[in-house]
């Protein structure tokens, strides 16, 4: 996360435009580490209202500015009914970065009980798990903090009402913006580390991301010692990094997120160009990384963070499913593996039958206490040695291994059914295990849960139909670049909806050769013939929505799907088919439309 001193500028520049001059309509405190100003200022556009939230939260810290409304409790905390005191109806007079450093500014200025104007500072240090929101007045004397950092805890800084303020320590890093090329030269470079890690250690509020950013523009290694940089090399890496001060100093910002197809990876206020280039809309879901922009860092926050959620929400929540699967897979593999050992030993079955036929013709010629008997094969007309009991006759002798082939004749019958249902089994759980590598709502799961339950993997009470109707999560929807409708099963269920009730007869479907995978249709709208652009679209989709999703070419059936059919009590989604087409094709979805 690049939640450094570039990102704060960028917000202290959002936040000067639209604040400054605002005065404090409403302050409440949603979180215990969280508290939102409601600004109201006019500007030559009219009359606006801004919604401020500071959270000094360990795991999250952010400043930003939000539409939404969060909700107002009933009781407010004393740090809240302070501020409502001291700055209810106050202006904002200031907006400012310290230094470079993650610490945000908020000067204001209110009437007094004797109705003297007074000047106090709102303070918010983003810094991780040290990270504190804390009213000082203008002597610099802290009046309150949402967080009291007594001696006991920080031996180096107390946060309590009483104390003056003191700046966090920023150590021996210097301001990026103060920084000339002879400083850049002389001391930055020449420390024997890695070039991004001199970086982000000399100068504050250079993120690593933003070092290796740096880095990757002026195209150099950031993991190289800067002792194997080359004069040019140097000289190179300054220039980005005083086109990036320049950019700072007149306030261009290049607000984006970097995802990795539907998760956001990182956010910045400088384009992440070593995450891939800009796409337009919605990122695809596509495993190439693209940057996608935005107009103000708030709204990066909201989304990265908000997408953020979701996935960490859906990774939580599928925890479950995944062992319940992943345990299920390794159950069933390992009979199935069982299985064909045991079916590998049945293959000598003939061999004892054919012994017992010769022992039955030839088995005059032994004689009591023979440890073999050498005949001739009349099937094959060669030699043959058969190994006797010498105890036994030469008439048990064949008895023996009669009774032996029709054991394990016995056994290959059973065994070859056995296989059957057990390679169908471990087929189907690798159709669920990705399924739950491409759910991406909890709609999704909530139909994974329940086709498990249905299977009898999960303890659960069975849907008749009859209970509470669940929302549906909906297949995935993408448009051809010639304008047809391709749509993508997400599970088994959506798989055979699709298949069987949403596609008809002359429609295409698409599918991973011998892997588990989505069920892809193409609504043909009656045509006879796709372009060929359609058909390859439709099997990159088939190829990565399949387990074969990381390799490099796919093999991918494609048929009407008029000639598909289910076999009686197969699983959901199990087709079969004797009439297709087959192309191999790379598992890239990138440039797809999804359709919206």
């Amino acid at each position: 996360m690049a939640f450094d001193g570039i990102f704060v500028s960028a917000l202290v520049a959002e936040l000067s435009d639209k604040l400054i001059g605002g005065r404090i309509y409403k302050i409440y405190q949603p979180e215990v580490d969280e508290i939102c100003l409601v600004v109201k200022n006019r500007t030559d556009e009219g009359n606006t209202t801004h919604r401020l939230v500071i959270s000094a939260d360990a795991g999250i810290p952010l400043i930003y500015l939000t539409e939404k409304v969060k909700e107002n409790p009933m009781v407010a905390p004393n740090f809240c009914m302070l501020l409502r005191k001291h700055i209810g109806n106050g202006r904002i007079t200031d907006i400012c970065q310290h230094g470079f450093d993650r610490i945000v500014e908020i000067s204001l200025e209110h009437l007094d009980d004797m109705g003297d104007l007074c000047t106090k500072k709102l303070i918010i240090e983003i810094m991780g798990k040290h990270s504190n929101i804390i009213f000082v007045d203008s002597d610099g004397m802290i009046v309150d903090s949402i967080k009291h950092i007594s001696h006991m805890v920080s031996s180096v800084r107390e946060v309590l009402p009483g104390r003056n303020y003191v700046y966090p320590v920023s150590g021996d890093k210097v301001n990026p913006l103060e920084v000339d090329v002879n400083y850049f030269m002389n001391h930055i470079m020449e420390k024997p580390e890695p070039v991004s890690k001199v970086l982000y250690t000399s100068m504050e509020g250079i993120s690593p991301v933003a070092a290796n950013e740096l880095c990757h523009r002026a195209g150099i290694d950031g993991g190289a010692s800067t002792s194997s940089l080359s004069m040019s090399d140097r000289e190179s890496l300054y220039r980005e990094f005083h086109r990036l001060k320049l950019d700072i100093e007149d306030r261009v910002y290049n607000n984006c997120i970097a995802y990795n197809g539907f998760e956001p990876k990182e956010f910045g206020a400088i384009s992440l160009t070593s995450y891939g280039q800009y796409v337009q809309g919605d990122m695809p879901r596509s495993e190439a990384v693209g940057l996608k922009a935005f107009q103000s860092p708030s709204q990066v926050i909201e989304e990265y963070y908000s997408k953020k959620t979701v996935v960490n929400r859906i990774k939580q929540r599928s925890i479950d499913l995944r062992k319940i699967v992943s345990n299920a897979i390794d159950r069933t593999a390992k009979k199935y593996d069982l299985q064909l050992r045991q079916l590998k030993d049945t293959e000598k079955r003939d061999k004892y039958k054919v012994y017992g036929e010769l022992l039955t013709t030839y088995g005059y010629n032994a004689k009591q206490g023979d440890k073999e008997l050498v005949c001739e094969n009349y099937y094959t007309g060669k030699e043959i040695t058969i190994p006797l009991d010498s105890d036994l006759s030469p008439m048990d002798n064949s008895k023996k291994y009669f009774a032996k082939y029709n054991k394990l004749k016995r056994t290959y019958e059973a065994l070859v059914e056995l296989t059957v249902e057990s390679k169908s089994e471990l087929d189907y759980l690798m159709s669920v295990q990705n399924s739950l590598e491409i759910a991406d709502s909890l709609d999704d799961l909530t139909q994974i849960k329940a086709e498990l339950v249905e299977s009898g993997y999960i303890r659960g009470k069975r849907d008749n139909g009859k209970g509470k109707k669940q929302e549906k999560s909906k297949p995935l929807h993408y448009i051809s670049a010639d304008g047809y409708h391709i749509f993508v099963g997400k599970n088994n269920y959506q798989n055979e909806e699709l298949t069987f009730k949403v596609a008809a007869g002359d429609d295409m479907w698409f599918h991973a050769k011998n892997m588990p995978g989505s069920h892809v249709i193409v609504k043909t709208e009656g045509e006879t013939e796709l372009p060929d652009r359609t058909y390859e679209e439709a099997a990159r989709l088939a190829a990565y929505y399949s387990a074969g999703k990381g390799s490099p070419k796919v093999e991918i059936d494609y048929t009407l799907r008029r000639n598909l059919k289910k076999p009686p009590k197969a699983k959901p989604g199990f087709v079969i088919y004797h009439t297709n087409y087959s192309m191999n094709i790379e598992p890239n979805i990138h440039g797809i439309k999804e359709y919206v």
